[in-house]
């Protein structure tokens, strides 16, 4: 079974979309979200330095709009990879967008005027006092949980294989810093807020507000949650848990036991692909990964795909 997935903020870079642009249409499509949101994806996507893609409301739309991008450029109509081949769609945080997206559950235009939203909504609730994210890597569970109770930080995400993600203040994160649990290492990410924790309720009202028009459909193919990893069938109930997402804890460990469960054998990792198959390599490695991180990643892609459809009409063909 193939897993697809949508990587999270952090993990953009300079230049990214840069390659991904040279594609048939990918240009005039990320063209047209720029108009549709008024924001130059095109420039942030290809000239801007790491400071301005850093800025939450740069950050967001170009990640969704670049997982679905890379979507279309590894089920083009004339490659031989086929959609229906996906057993499973996730996405880590604002991937979740591109997720409900690819499933089905709102267009790729509500996706990314979505996204708008929510960044701008995030970027001003981060704006109100001074908050970050640090990963805390290794460690024993029960020693690194005490600590950010200790100092008053939340495990905004919980990505499985001893990676927890704290959030909070800049002051309670400099005291992490000081005295960070035994046999932890910690990396400052690249964000601009403590996301998924209480300092983004304001965003959430906003999310609400703007997500009201929508008239969602129920996904094509298993949506899984950040909420609980569990698989969600209603639209209703996927954009439900995008909105709350925004201020809850992302629990990516969750997903990977689901995608385990399920069966996955292979996945895909969306553009600009790398955190989340890394993450699986330590979590799942038994499941094939091609993160797609430049067009030359498609053809591995692609067969990857193709691989993982064939496996599905023998099983059904099989009665298993």
């Amino acid at each position: 079974m193939l897993v697809l997935v949508a990587p999270g903020q952090g993990s953009q870079a300079p230049g990214f979309l840069l390659p991904w642009l040279e594609l048939p249409g990918a240009a005039e499509r990320l063209g047209g979200w720029s108009e549709l949101l008024e924001l130059d994806l095109v420039h942030y996507g290809t000239k801007a330095d790491a400071e301005e893609i850093r800025d939450t409301a740069v950050a967001q739309p170009l990640l969704v709009a670049a997982a679905l991008l890379s979507a279309d450029a590894l089920f083009d109509d004339d490659t031989p990879a086929p959609r229906d081949a996906v057993g499973v769609v996730a996405g880590h945080s604002v991937g979740e967008l591109a997720a409900a997206a690819i499933a089905g559950v709102i267009s790729p235009d509500q996706a990314m005027t979505l996204v708008r939203r929510r960044a701008l909504a995030m970027a001003e609730a981060a704006a109100v006092t001074e908050t970050g994210m640090t990963a805390v890597l290794g460690g024993d569970p029960e020693e690194v949980a005490a600590c950010l109770d200790r100092l008053g930080l939340t495990a905004a995400n919980n990505n499985g294989g001893g990676q927890i993600v704290a959030a909070g203040t800049t002051e309670q994160l400099a005291a992490l810093a000081a005295e960070p649990p035994q046999r932890a290492r910690l990396r400052t990410l690249k964000v601009a807020g403590a996301f998924h924790t209480h300092h983004m309720e304001p965003a959430v009202a906003a999310l609400a507000e703007a997500v009201a028009p929508v008239e969602p459909a129920d996904p094509v193919v298993r949506y899984v949650s950040n909420a609980d990893g569990e698989v969600v069938g209603e639209g209703e109930e996927v954009v439900r848990r995008l909105v709350r997402q925004v201020s809850s804890p992302v629990r990516w460990d969750l997903c990977m036991a689901t995608f385990e469960r399920l069966g996955a054998s292979a996945m895909v990792e969306l553009c600009p692909g790398g955190t989340l198959t890394g993450l699986a390599k330590r979590n799942l490695p038994e499941v094939r990964r091609v993160a797609l991180k430049t067009p030359d990643n498609l053809a591995a892609a692609r067969e990857l795909v193709t691989g993982a459809g064939a496996a599905a009409d023998d099983a059904a063909a099989e009665g298993r």
